[in-house]
């Protein structure tokens, strides 16, 4: 009989450094024992094969990846054919040949081999040799149809292959019909993909289709299954006096939330006194979800399926059903709630955390305050608002020292504060929208933001020195490569970038940052900032946050949005019942993981839905000001062209092509510059600019330039 963990022992060997490629039956006699056991033995060398853990040649010999010069990672498309493949560890992009895709679609999971080593600047190259997952197997798009068969042409650009419908396979799909439709047959040797219509999902250019389109597109689902909503209905909408037992009483303390205008979900509640010792005792109360989202019960299932709440601008598709989210688990104000509290004690000179306790608690909110209020009555000392709330002023007083104080701590320690302008889109009553303007971050804003920062910190450490399976809010260091080339850049536009000598900290950025004055010109170069770091991620490795000069951080504070908040609240609150017994810790350093990359693919997943319908509603309000003029400032560089953004965060493309000069395009530098004029363009320059095709089905804005860029101040030497 093989031993359970045999797929550990067979990679352990052939990932060890004396291995040698052999064949399957010389590599059964070192683990067969009986001939009975051989026929299961293959198979698991054909599974772990399939999975990319190791690699089986034409010949049949088995090695692991690294010995045949391959890697395991994600293939992401361009719209110009070729790709990159990706991968969540420190490795450098593998960059792939149109001809050397092999039947890749964006998003697979594939096996590339090198075909050429990293030299310099440039990165490696390869060509991908296996597909070892479909990331789309269900592709969202246009059905383009005639009378004996029809083309799916997707939605995501990076698919730039159409997928042939035959006419059997129709399921009643009109011409310009955005469609879901099911992949059966995969590109090869030069064949098209093939597929079926599973959904109709309306006629293109309706609102309510676009979007939903786009939802169905990022695999997003909307409805909740039926044994979810019977486990919904036979949760009370009230605390009972049972639950309350064994919990720290806040109910008569003065706790209250701040959140937005249209808020209806609150995780998380405040109080701040001021002790005796000048210090300041923060309580960061949290909704004990897992009070009523009960390990593997379908709930919990659906929930981490989902993992995260995606906010459109047009609606919520929530993680949780809304009797949960905006009901019993929302910190409602004048009713009881249970709670996780983080209450601390912090040093009023300088910030740290003195002592805490994480206890399961219960509160009632005394009272629902909003950002607007909140920040009225502490910037603009707003007569109204402090009538109202006239109880609560000495505590949102303390509220804003401490933060300060906290904001402080978090920037002297070398924190990064890219502060970048987000835009908001408001809708009229039809959902069309009207306007778009600029997200305020206010004080009430960053002080909420200062304490459930503060809270991540403390759970995060506190859970490490226990040295118990957890989820961690992790940002690992940016790639050496990346950060030269950065430095580069920014010596470039003439400023020096110092790095420690450790290596780059996220102090040597933030000085950068400080140094430019022009905002826009700090937002640009923050934008490429940021795309020279690594992307944030959930992990049950503790590594620290760079971008928040944190060594310990995990996300506690928003259960009701986020698995990986109700992931560690079950292990705390074990913890705090003394349940977490070997098997419990066993349990979890077996799952976490698993969670962890989950949660990581559905926040990107929510991110760019989010930014797809953003991206609609701002093509559809410009398609109002065809021919009109705006100032704007370019915003990012390429070969083919400068994307200028406004005031009001849009952004449109100026075409290279309709400039008024050949240009030529400096990778280093982000510039492009003008063969006869030596007129130059580069980030954060203002331009003005006229609204010149608007494509609201593509969610692409095109502008033409009005700026005279021959102007004096626009003629520069950048050599």
């Amino acid at each position: 009989m093989l031993p359970n963990n045999i797929k550990e022992k067979i990679k352990g060997l052939v990932e060890d450094e004396s291995y040698k490629a052999m064949k399957r039956d010389e590599l059964s006699r070192i683990f067969v024992e009986n001939s009975v056991d051989l026929q299961e033995f293959t198979g698991i060398l054909d599974e772990m094969a399939e999975k990319g853990e190791l690699f089986i040649n034409k010949r049949g010999k088995v090695g692991s990846l690294k010995s045949y010069s391959m890697e395991k990672g994600k293939f992401c498309a361009t719209k110009r054919g070729y790709g990159f493949v990706e991968f969540d560890s420190i490795k450098s992009d593998i960059f792939v040949h149109e001809e050397d895709r092999n039947g890749a679609f964006d998003g697979d999971t594939v096996i590339v081999k090198i075909t050429k080593n990293q030299s310099g600047e440039k990165r490696p190259e390869g060509a991908v040799v296996k597909i070892i997952e479909r990331a789309n197997e269900k592709v969202v798009g246009l059905f383009k149809s005639s009378s004996s068969f029809a083309f799916v042409i997707p939605d995501n650009k990076k698919m730039d292959q159409d997928i042939f419908i035959p006419k059997r396979f129709f399921s009643g799909a009109k011409d310009n019909d955005k469609v879901v439709c099911k992949v059966d047959v995969w590109p090869l040797d030069g064949k098209k993909p093939e597929g079926k219509i599973i959904e109709v999902i309306g006629q293109s250019g309706e609102r309510y289709v676009e979007i939903d389109s786009i939802v169905k597109s990022h695999g997003l689902k909307e409805n909740f299954p039926e044994k979810v909503t019977k486990q919904v209905k036979k949760i009370l909408d009230y605390v009972t006096e049972d639950e309350v037992k064994g919990r720290v009483d806040f109910r008569d303390s003065q706790v209250y939330t701040i959140d937005g205008d249209d808020s209806k979900d609150f995780d998380d509640a405040i109080g701040v006194e001021k002790l005796e010792n000048g210090n300041f005792r923060l309580g960061v109360h949290i909704a004990d979800v897992t009070h009523y989202v009960t390990e593997n019960s379908p709930l919990d299932k659906e929930a981490l399926e989902r993992a995260t709440s995606v906010y459109l601008v047009d609606k919520v598709i929530p993680m949780l059903p809304k009797e949960l989210s905006n009901g019993i688990c929302s910190l409602n104000p004048g009713v009881d709630r249970l709670t996780l509290s983080c209450i601390m004690e912090i040093n009023h000179k300088n910030g740290k955390v003195e002592k805490y306790d994480i206890v399961k608690s219960v509160i009632n909110s005394k009272a629902r305050m909003t950002y607007t209020e909140v920040s009225n009555l502490l910037e603009n000392n707003d007569k109204k608002m402090r009538e109202k709330y006239s109880d609560f002023i000495e505590n949102l007083e303390n509220a804003q020292e401490l933060a300060a104080i906290l904001s402080q701590r978090r920037e002297k320690r070398g924190a990064i504060d890219f502060d970048f302008p987000e835009s908001k889109i408001v809708l009229d009553k039809n959902g069309y929208p009207v306007n778009i303007t600029e997200y305020e971050r206010r004080v009430s804003n960053k002080m909420i933001e200062e304490f459930m920062l503060l809270a991540n910190e403390t759970v995060a450490e506190d859970f490490f020195w226990k040295e118990l399976p957890f989820v961690y809010r992790v940002h690992e260091e940016p790639d050496d490569e990346k950060v030269e080339r950065l430095r580069n850049f920014i010596n470039e536009y003439g400023y020096r970038m110092n790095i420690s000598k450790n290596g780059v900290q996220p102090r040597d950025l933030q000085k950068i940052l400080e140094a430019i004055d022009d905002r826009e010109a700090k937002q640009a170069i923050g934008r490429i900032m940021l795309r020279t770091l690594r992307q944030a991620r959930y992990s049950p490795e503790c590594m620290g946050h760079f971008g928040l000069a944190a060594k310990y951080y995990t996300h506690f504070t928003s259960p009701i949005r986020r698995y990986p908040d109700l992931q560690i609240h079950r292990i705390i609150k074990e913890n705090i019942e003394g349940k977490l017994s070997e098997k419990r810790i066993n349990h979890y350093e077996e799952i976490l993981e698993g969670v962890s990359n989950q949660s990581s693919t559905q926040e990107r997943e929510a991110e760019l839905a989010e930014r797809d319908v953003d991206d609609y509603y701002k093509t559809v309000y410009m398609s109002d000001f065809i021919d009109e003029e705006f100032e704007g400032h370019i915003s990012s560089v390429t070969s083919f062209g400068i994307f200028v953004e406004l005031a009001n965060g849009v952004e449109g493309l100026v075409r290279i092509q309709d400039l008024p000069d050949y240009f030529d395009y400096f990778e280093a530098s982000m510039t492009l510059v003008g063969q006869n004029t030596h007129a130059v363009m580069k980030l954060g320059q203002k331009l003005r600019v006229r609204v010149s095709h608007v494509d609201i089905s593509l969610r692409e804005i095109d502008f033409e330039l009005v700026t005279d860029i021959f102007s004096d101040k626009n003629i520069e030497n950048i050599y």
